[in-house]
């Protein structure tokens, strides 16, 4: 389908003869010469290609082109179209005829380009609101020629608008960050916010691979773009825990991300330009749930170990029943030292070498062997609770600093919390943590203190019914 009728408009464009004047060489312009594509030919194609409505109109105002894409809008063909005397009666109402005519051709005596909205008729009969570009076309002589209209449908315009709009945003004043990542998972685009949590510039981030931010958690990171490259995006946001390295030191930070794969609008199949990802920083949310639940866990052990403890006959069975609840995602190994003059008594403990309950040491009562500053000594000298943390060496350093405190060898975090009862210290309860859990912190001190309180309290009545005179129970002897 030919978008012109008007015969001789795009041989006008050039001359016959060539750049180099020599007759029947292949114009650039009009494309005229053997072999090339006749330039009235080349014009109709570029113009039913185009994702623009486009119309245009000589000096008198008679439709002289007309593309796939006012067809596609209008519902008019080039052949209904081309040659009509302007838009009155068919495109337009005729009481708004000579309005929009007047407004459209009153940019062929002017410069640049005017921007309008009209109503036109579709060939059904309904309206349809557009938003035209138009231009003055001139001549070979320079003089006024014509008008070309290229126009869309405003909800289509505004929609780009938006689109242009929201991307802008996103890049600008978003809450939350944002990265556009091409296939070879480097970032192409940052916003101001992403470039914030990931500890550097807009522009200083771009092209360099995720490694070099992200010390620990790139993988997963990583992971998650190729599948979206590779499967689309997922259903639902993904909570990646990463570890970046920045001026100050190594920071640990939960990102909640959503992904999306980007594809190319303009190729026949998609092809994937990248993937967009969208992250916000919920560290401090996630660290307070994981701290709720703890309390809650512990508020929970503390409930039971005294439900336990109180069905317990022995006092002793009391107290390491107790703790056989502390131990439960706490600790890996407990140990009970009773003061004995003024020397510490192992009184129970776990196995050292595998997991089990706490149970009353077999033939106590030999004085360890504590050198000066050990912890256990020091929770007593102080009435509190002490953490200690084996060097940052080997393993077999830390096993050195084990032997030395005479704990389990694979002991590499150790917490000492001092028993007290009705004002009189009568032992120390350490909690040993092996090397794949973190280090004791003032929360876990808290909690490890009340555990103390219980055990004490039933350490404190065992040695009480053992002290009484003419005790006839089984603990008199």
């Amino acid at each position: 389908m030919s978008a012109s009728r008007s015969s001789g408009t795009t041989d006008a464009l050039g001359p016959e003869e060539g750049p180099e004047g020599r007759p029947g060489a292949p114009d650039k312009v009009s494309g005229t010469g053997p072999g090339a594509i006749p330039g009235s030919e080349l014009l109709a194609a570029l113009l039913d290609g185009m994702d623009a409505a486009l119309c245009a109109f000589d000096a008198d105002g008679t439709v002289t082109h007309w593309n796939r894409e006012a067809e596609r809008i209008l519902g008019w063909s080039a052949e209904e179209a081309v040659g009509r005397p302007g838009f009155a009666g068919w495109a337009v109402r005729r009481a708004d005829a000579g309005e929009v005519q007047g407004r459209l051709m009153a940019v062929m005596d002017g410069p640049g380009r005017q921007v309008h909205e009209f109503a036109l008729l579709r060939k059904d009969g309904g309206r349809v609101l557009v938003r035209t570009q138009s231009a003055g076309v001139r001549g070979v002589d320079g003089k006024p020629a014509g008008v070309y209209c290229a126009f869309s449908e405003v909800h289509t315009q505004i929609d780009l608008e938006r689109a242009i709009a929201l991307s802008e945003a996103l890049f600008e004043d978003a809450s939350w960050g944002v990265v556009l990542v091409d296939v070879d998972l480097r970032p192409t685009v940052v916003n101001a916010h992403a470039a914030r949590a990931l500890g550097g510039g807009r522009t200083t981030l771009l092209g360099r691979p995720l490694g070099e931010l992200i010390v620990q958690g790139v993988e997963d990171l990583e992971g998650a773009l190729q599948h979206v490259l590779a499967a689309g995006a997922p259903p639902a946001p993904a909570e990646l825990w990463v570890t970046l390295r920045t001026a100050e030191g190594n920071r640990r930070r939960c990102w909640r991300s959503g992904f999306l794969r980007l594809a190319s609008p303009l190729a026949e199949e998609p092809v994937p330009l990248g993937v967009g990802w969208l992250f916000q920083d919920v560290t401090e949310a996630k660290l307070a749930a994981q701290d709720a639940d703890r309390v809650r866990f512990r508020s929970n052990q503390l409930h039971r170990a005294s439900r336990s403890a109180a069905e317990c006959e022995d006092p002793m069975e009391a107290a390491t029943t107790s703790l056989d609840y502390a131990l439960a995602g706490f600790a890996d190994h407990a140990l009970i030292d009773l003061v004995a003059g003024e020397r510490l008594v192992r009184a129970a403990a776990t196995p050292s070498d595998a997991p089990g309950p706490c149970l009353p040491v077999a033939g106590g009562g030999i004085p360890l062997r504590y050198v000066p500053g050990h912890p256990a000594l020091q929770a007593v000298d102080r009435t509190g609770s002490v953490r200690a943390t084996a060097g940052a060496g080997s393993t077999r350093d830390a096993g050195e600093w084990a032997a030395e405190r005479q704990w389990p060898a694979d002991s590499v975090h150790a917490l000492c919390a001092v028993l007290r009862s009705r004002g009189r210290t009568l032992g120390v309860v350490t909690f040993l943590r092996s090397a794949h859990r973190a280090a004791f912190e003032r929360p876990d001190a808290v909690y490890a203190e009340s555990m103390a309180d219980r055990v004490a309290a039933s350490v404190d009545l065992y040695q009480c019914l053992r002290e009484s005179p003419g005790d006839t129970s089984p603990y008199g002897a």
